[in-house]
C-alpha cells in the first residue's frame, strides 16, 4: 500500500473546476488537428499546468545510480504530476493515414510516457469496431503501466500536492462516401482511389447487418450497443437532414461513448485518493479524398470515485444528424435530444448504475 502523506484535494478539484469551465463543442467533423489541439490536449494541459510534468523514466534515476544519468532525476519536492496516456482505435487497416499519424504527433507525444531511451510508451488497444474489449481491463492496464508501487511513493513522499494523471482517449472509425449520383453515405470507405469501396468499419457494420452470434467481435458491439439500439439501427437506416445515411456513424458513436463510461467507472476501482482520469470519445471519419476528419463526441473526468460527463450520449433513438457547409465540404452534425455543438450540460453520472447495456439514465 502507497503511503498518503498529507494529501489535500482542493488544489486538484480547483484544476478540475477549471478543465469543466473550457468549452467543448461536440458532434461535428472536423479535423483531426483542430481536434486534437483544440479539446483533448487543451483540456488535459489545464490538468497540468503549473506542476512538474514527469514523463520521462529518466526522471526517476535516483543516487544509486552510478553515471551521470543521475542528474536526470526530478526533484520531487516539486509539486509534481505524472502522465500515461491510452488510446483504442479499430484494428481493421482502413484506419490509417493521417489521423492516427496526428493522434501520436499531437496528443500522445504531450502525454505518453517515455522510455529511458526516449520511445513513446503510449498503451495503444485496437479491438475490432473501436471502444474497447474490456473498460475494465482498459482502465487496470493505464494505471498498471503507469507506476509502481515504489516510484508512486516517490512521487507521493514528495510534495502533498503531487498527484497521477490517466488519460484515456476511446475512437472508433467509420466510413464516408460521396457520391454526386447517390448523395452521402457513413459506413462505406474507399481505400485508395483505385479500390472499390468496403464496409468501415467492417465489424460494426457487420454487426449491424448480418449478425453472427458466434463471432465473439459481433456479440461485443451488440452487447455496447445495447438491444434497442441494435434493434433500431439495425431495422432501418438512419437520414440526415439531407437524406444521408447516418446509421453506421450513429452506432459508432454510441459504441465509443458507451466505451468511454465503461471505461470511467472501472477508474473509480482503479484509481487511488491521488489519481485522476481524463477520457474522450471520439470517431474517425475516413475519406479517400481528404485527410481523416474526427468527430468529437464526448468528455469525462474521475476523481475520488466521481465521474462527471459531458457530451453526446448512448441512446439511439436521441440521434440525429445535419450537413452543415464547411470549409468548401459538407460536413456532418451530429445532434443529441436536440443538443448539438456547445450545447451539453455536464452531469455527474453514478458508477453503481453501470450495466453492459448502452443507454444511461443519467444521458
Amino acid at each position: 500500500m502507497v503511503p498518503r502523506m498529507n494529501f489535500d484535494p482542493t488544489a486538484v478539484r480547483l484544476r478540475l473546476a477549471r478543465f469543466w469551465g473550457l468549452k467543448a463543442r461536440f458532434g461535428m467533423e472536423r479535423s483531426a488537428y483542430y481536434t486534437y489541439l483544440n479539446e483533448i490536449v487543451s483540456d488535459r494541459y489545464t490538468l497540468v499546468n503549473g506542476l512538474q510534468l514527469l514523463r520521462d523514466e529518466l526522471q526517476f534515476a535516483d543516487e544509486d545510480v552510478t553515471s551521470d544519468i543521475v542528474a536526470c532525476g526530478a526533484d520531487f519536492s516539486v509539486p509534481s504530476v505524472c502522465t500515461t496516456q491510452a488510446h483504442t482505435n479499430c484494428g481493421d487497416r482502413i484506419h490509417q493515414g493521417e489521423a492516427t499519424i496526428a493522434y501520436h504527433q499531437v496528443v500522445g507525444t504531450r502525454f505518453a510516457t517515455l522510455s529511458e531511451i526516449g520511445e513513446l510508451k503510449l498503451e495503444s488497444f485496437s479491438p475490432a469496431g473501436g471502444g474497447t474489449d474490456d473498460g475494465t481491463t482498459l482502465a487496470h492496464v493505464t494505471v498498471a503501466h503507469q507506476l509502481d508501487p515504489l516510484l508512486r511513493r516517490r512521487i507521493y513522499d514528495g510534495n502533498p500536492l503531487s498527484y497521477v494523471l490517466a488519460c484515456v482517449d476511446l475512437q472508433t472509425h467509420v466510413g464516408r462516401l460521396d457520391d454526386p449520383r447517390e448523395g452521402t453515405r457513413y459506413g462505406r470507405a474507399t481505400e485508395s482511389p483505385w479500390r472499390e469501396p468496403r464496409a468501415a468499419c467492417g465489424a460494426i457494420v457487420g454487426t449491424l447487418g448480418h449478425f453472427n452470434i458466434e463471432n465473439g467481435v459481433h456479440r461485443r458491439i451488440r452487447a455496447d450497443l445495447g438491444e434497442e439500439n441494435y434493434a433500431l439501427l439495425s431495422g432501418r437506416p438512419m437520414l440526415a437532414n439531407d437524406g444521408s445515411d447516418i446509421t453506421a456513424a450513429v452506432a459508432a458513436s454510441v459504441v465509443a461513448v458507451q466505451g468511454m463510461i465503461n471505461t470511467a467507472f472501472a477508474f473509480t476501482r482503479e484509481l487511488d485518493e491521488r489519481g485522476v482520469a481524463h477520457l474522450s470519445a471520439s470517431v474517425t471519419v475516413n475519406r479517400v479524398s481528404m485527410a481523416d476528419p474526427v468527430i468529437y463526441l464526448a468528455r469525462a473526468t474521475v476523481f475520488q470515485g466521481e465521474v462527471r460527463f459531458q457530451g453526446l450520449g448512448t441512446d439511439a433513438r436521441h440521434y440525429a444528424g445535419r450537413m452543415v457547409p464547411h470549409e468548401k465540404d459538407q460536413r456532418l452534425v451530429l445532434t443529441y435530444d436536440g443538443r448539438e455543438m456547445g450545447g451539453f450540460d455536464i452531469v455527474t453520472l453514478d458508477p453503481s448504475a453501470a450495466t453492459n447495456t448502452s443507454h444511461h439514465d443519467d444521458l
